[in-house]
């Protein structure tokens, strides 16, 4: 059931974090957003709150601790508990290596990678004292198999995938109850190639997602249908995209 579950979402100022937030409030969840972009975050909120939904907000640096953790301060101190964290913040400056974008692999590692271990080491106390919960993340295809251009990037989503995997594993062994889900996006309309910076490879991306993009309300169905699921069931994995794309 999602009905009443309290929701944190990272990476919630737009695309799915936004979509997500959106029907998961629909659904009677309680949500809690963070990202960066405090206004965009206020608009949302102010758009569930007026249509009958309960949902706060707080900025949100996936890089830093301190501020991970104080996502999950509010989500307790105003809903009394966390039931799911939805890691979903995340970008793309995709490149080739020899363009030499050293500064943005650095960028990519620190939000995509850190992001996913701050925002568990935020939540996992609260997890296994409670022996319940859940962990989403936003991996991609590139998590799956490589793609030129995105060395750096694919290698951010293959540590999520392996991440989430040992998470899940893990949890079992110990008896906490946690279950798991990484979602694999393919072209989804978001904000992502506006990180872009490679000229070159920003033309062929756009190119791609031009054609097969599909809205970020796809997405979120995907979330919705994992946090559904009985309490004694996991679906792990989800691999999403157009139809018409040979991703």
């Amino acid at each position: 059931m999602i009905k009443d579950k309290v929701v944190i979402i990272t990476g919630a100022s737009s695309g799915i974090g936004e979509a997500t937030a959106k029907l998961l409030a629909d659904k009677g969840a309680k949500i809690v957003l963070g990202a960066r972009r405090t206004d965009k975050l206020k608009d949302i909120a102010d758009e569930i709150n007026w249509g009958g939904g309960q949902a706060v907000y707080q900025e949100l640096d996936v890089t830093r601790q301190d501020q991970n953790d104080a996502i999950v301060k509010l989500a307790k101190d105003t809903y009394g508990h966390v039931d799911v964290i939805f890691l979903n913040a995340g970008i793309m400056p995709n490149s080739p290596l020899s363009a030499l974008r050293m500064a943005e692999w650095h960028q990519m590692v620190d939000i995509n990678v850190k992001g996913v271990l701050n925002g568990v080491g935020a939540i996992l106390p609260s997890f296994i004292a409670q022996k319940s919960g859940q962990i989403i993340a936003t991996s991609s295809v590139a998590g799956l198999k490589a793609y030129p251009n995105g060395a750096v990037y694919g290698g951010t989503k293959w540590f999520v995938k392996d991440f989430m995997e040992v998470l899940r594993m893990e949890s079992a062994m110990e008896g906490t109850n946690i279950r798991t889900s990484t979602i694999y996006p393919a072209a989804i309309s978001t904000e992502l190639l506006n990180a872009i910076g490679d000229e070159k490879t920003s033309e062929a991306m756009h190119g791609i997602y031009d054609t097969y993009g599909i809205p970020a309300e796809r997405v979120a169905d995907v979330v919705a249908i994992a946090i559904d699921q009985p309490e004694d069931t996991t679906i792990n994995e989800f691999t999403v995209g157009p139809a018409n794309q040979p991703w």
